[in-house]
């Protein structure tokens, strides 16, 4: 770990440099969006650069490392919310409320959700953004196996899931206009419970 700087208070381990990094980089995203520069960060932190890029080889690393820890926190967060939720279409529902409302709060996970960092291509199917829905479907307390979805169909919710955020990311509804709960539960309900009804002996 490397001991330069630090506004005069230096991390007591590699980890807690990183943290400290990563909470820097959340800054300056808000502020620049996926416009980082590692410049940014670590003049907040007192450092120089070549202490970020000792842990982070370049801009696209740092946002990919802050939106992943993002994605984590709120995918526990998540856990905990639907905790006990075994209906599908309930949980699939809730959790997708849960999100829309979130995800304005935390330009990490919007810029995570939007872009393959360091690749050309770009967008709400991305790798990165795949293993985002995934992590969401399998903290639910739903029995997906038991209803027939193999990996494919699991692939396919996410795929599915993904695209009605993006939908909110790009075109967030106007506040109050309606409750988007009961619009959600119109409309992906019958999306599930017809895959469910397909997929049953």
């Amino acid at each position: 770990m490397r001991t330069h700087g630090w506004g005069g208070s230096t991390p007591a381990s590699d980890e807690e440099a990183i943290d400290r990094i990563l909470d820097a980089a959340d800054d300056a995203i808000v502020e620049r969006g996926g416009d980082l520069r590692v410049a940014d960060v670590a003049r907040a932190l007192g450092i120089s650069r070549q202490t970020v890029y000792n842990y982070f080889p370049g801009p696209n690393a740092l946002l990919e490392a802050a939106a992943t820890r993002s994605g984590l926190r709120f995918i526990e967060r998540l856990i905990e919310h639907l905790v006990g939720i075994t209906d599908p279409v309930d949980a699939m529902v809730e959790s997708l409320v849960y999100t829309v409302e979130w995800i304005p709060s935390d330009k990490a996970v919007q810029l995570m959700l939007a872009h393959e960092f360091g690749k050309a291509s770009a967008g709400v199917t991305s790798s990165r953004a795949r293993e985002f829905g995934r992590g969401i479907l399998a903290g639910m307390d739903v029995n997906w196996a038991a209803l027939g979805f193999d990996d494919p169909a699991i692939d396919d919710l996410v795929e599915y899931m993904l695209r009605m955020l993006q939908s909110f990311i790009v075109d967030p509804d106007e506040p109050g206009r309606r409750d988007v709960r009961d619009l959600l539960r119109r409309w992906v309900a019958p999306v599930v419970k017809s895959e469910i009804d397909a997929r049953s002996p």
